[in-house]
């Protein structure tokens, strides 16, 4: 069992504090795209590129990142985490146009590799077994207050700035991230080893042609020989990778924490959980200033009920861990996720803002009750001395589930947003609800509005299907392969087993 640190309360702090930057970046972005579409003459495409761009590069890098701080410190990798993503942000403010925003997107993208599993692996190593699922829950509370929170922030701005500024508010948070970091969170690593420079080299080309695939699949199709090129590169370079993994002496990632069920289990769980609400959160976003008409600030506001409830049932989340175990737990979340993407579905174009409310409570109880459980049990299936890169297996297979959810979902948005369109609407108005709504504006249509309105909604109660259906795959996957550690009995003692006997004969 790992020792508890003196100082791990204040250390965990620093870590949230550290993580916000991230996460809060990322949901700020899904409400600036109506000002990047109106400000930057940034295309459908461009909106992806520009979202895709910072996964593309994230989840290649992960792994590497993360075996990098086991072997040079997760302090380090922390710190080189914060500052690149800090000055990335600073250079996005001043990008003039989409390729630009989408290369300070990409080099986000290297800072938050080095961030978001440093933060996990720190965590994984001040606390021990006994606390380290409550920990887990406070950094995932802050998690859902960035991410939910953000907007609202981002929002304030957007109405009173140019979109820029939601990437302008990165840099003061990274750079307390940095001196609070270098003042309070110890140095760690794991024991010295070789660089296995031929595994970094594999991963990093399998994770990033494997999502390459992903994204191109939205606009060239499965079918498309880029985005089939890209998925037999990935399995060729996995493959290899694994091979290469079991082969060498001194395995960046060794292959044997997938033989633990807990570990394996859980990995598939969050996969498919950040599958199943990925897309439909991007999608909800839209609907909200694209339907209902909202502006940015009021946007953020809306996803209040959500943040709430993830952070009440955060708590709850893990009473029940303890007391039914993580296989309970994370399959009654992610049926109540599943029961929130149903309420979701049933959505009609009358419905409005209470509706959705509903669901977003629903889904949010089922996220503050898995999130802890799923992450602590993968964690807990970690030697000390793997932190670093078994905290990037949890990153890897969450962005690896974003952007299967972005491609996937959001391929299903648009094939449905068409469907659902009569045939007398033509051109760029049946490729997205941002451009119908333009283009009304600028003719003067308004049954184009209300047909395009009508047929986003249509389109995102299929998504949400789909999401309901991921939810329900997951809690099959933790009921069936998840397994409960075995609590060693206490030793009887000859110590303790003769008074007793004594005791008896005198009572006879």
């Amino acid at each position: 069992m790992t020792a508890p640190h003196p100082r791990r309360w204040w250390i965990l702090g620093v870590l949230c504090l550290s993580l916000l930057v991230v996460v809060i970046d990322n949901m700020v972005l899904n409400i600036a795209i109506p000002s990047l579409i109106r400000d930057l003459g940034a295309s459908t495409s461009d909106i992806q590129w520009i979202i895709d761009s910072y996964i593309l590069v994230f989840a290649g890098l992960l792994l590497t990142a993360g075996s990098l701080s086991d072997r040079h410190g997760r302090r380090r990798g922390l710190v080189i985490g914060l500052v690149v993503f800090g000055g990335a942000s600073g250079l996005a403010t001043l990008c003039q146009t989409p390729g630009q925003l989408i290369a300070a997107r990409g080099l986000m993208g290297v800072g938050a590799a080095f961030l978001m599993p440093g933060t996990l692996s720190v965590l994984t190593t001040v606390f021990d077994d006994s606390e380290r699922k409550k920990a887990i829950a406070i950094w995932s509370s802050v998690l859902m207050l960035g991410a939910l929170g953000g907007p609202t922030v981002g929002g304030l701005l957007l109405e009173h700035f140019w979109w820029g500024s939601v990437f302008l508010m990165n840099i003061p948070i990274a750079v307390l991230g940095v001196v609070a970091t270098l003042l309070i969170i110890p140095e760690s690593r794991g024991p010295a080893s070789r660089p296995d420079v031929l595994g970094a080299l594999l991963s990093t080309l399998g994770m990033t042609a494997l999502v390459w695939a992903v994204i191109s699949s939205v606009g060239h199709g499965w079918s498309a020989p880029r985005t089939v090129g890209g998925l037999v590169a990935a399995a060729v370079l996995l493959t290899a990778f694994a091979l290469w993994e079991r082969r060498v002496a001194e395995p960046m990632l060794p292959m044997s924490l997938f033989r633990d069920r807990n570990f394996g289990g859980a990995s598939l769980s969050i996969v498919l959980l950040s599958f199943s609400a990925g897309g439909v959160m991007l999608a909800l976003t839209q609907y909200l200033q694209f339907v209902l008409g909202y502006g940015p600030m009021r946007a953020g506001l809306a996803f209040i009920p959500m943040l709430v409830t993830v952070v009440a049932f955060n708590g709850i989340g893990v009473v029940v861990d303890r007391r039914l175990g993580s296989r309970v737990a994370i399959a009654t979340g992610l049926l109540l996720m599943a029961a929130g993407f149903a309420v979701l579905a049933s959505t009609g174009s009358t419905d409005g803002y209470p509706k959705l409310a509903v669901a977003l409570v629903v889904i949010g109880m089922g996220s503050g009750i898995t999130g802890p459980a799923a992450v602590g049990t993968l964690l807990a299936a970690l030697p000390p001395e793997r932190a670093g890169v078994g905290s990037a297996v949890n990153d890897t297979v969450q962005q690896v589930g974003a952007a299967l959810s972005v491609a996937v979902l959001g391929s299903v948005l648009t094939a449905a947003y068409a469907a659902a369109l009569p045939r007398e609407v033509t051109g760029p108005a049946r490729e997205s609800i941002g451009e119908a709504l333009r283009i009304a504006a600028l003719t003067g249509d308004g049954e184009l509005v209300r047909l395009a309105r009508s047929a986003f909604v249509d389109a995102m109660s299929t998504g949400a299907i789909v999401g309901m259906l991921g939810g329900v795959a997951a809690a099959i996957v933790a009921v069936a392969v998840l397994r409960p550690k075995a609590t060693p009995a206490a030793p009887v003692t000859p110590t303790t087993a003769v008074p007793a006997e004594e005791d008896l004969t005198v009572a006879r």
